[in-house]
């Protein structure tokens, strides 16, 4: 924990410009795949999360 608190600190200190975009870079590309799986897998995200909610409310009954 006490490493990432360190990773903040120096990251919010950092002024270089170059770092700056890196890091947007990376952003954009974890945003990239995680927008690739929720399209890829989203159909059957939902079933099984809807599957799952008619069992919770039949158990419940």
């Amino acid at each position: 924990m006490l490493k990432l608190l360190a990773f903040k600190d120096a990251y919010l200190k950092n002024e270089d410009g170059a770092t700056a975009i890196e890091y947007g870079l990376i952003a954009a590309g974890i945003s990239l795949a995680i927008a690739a799986v929720v399209f890829t897998f989203g159909e059957d995200l939902l079933a099984l999360f809807q599957g799952m909610e008619t069992t919770l409310e039949t158990a419940t009954q």
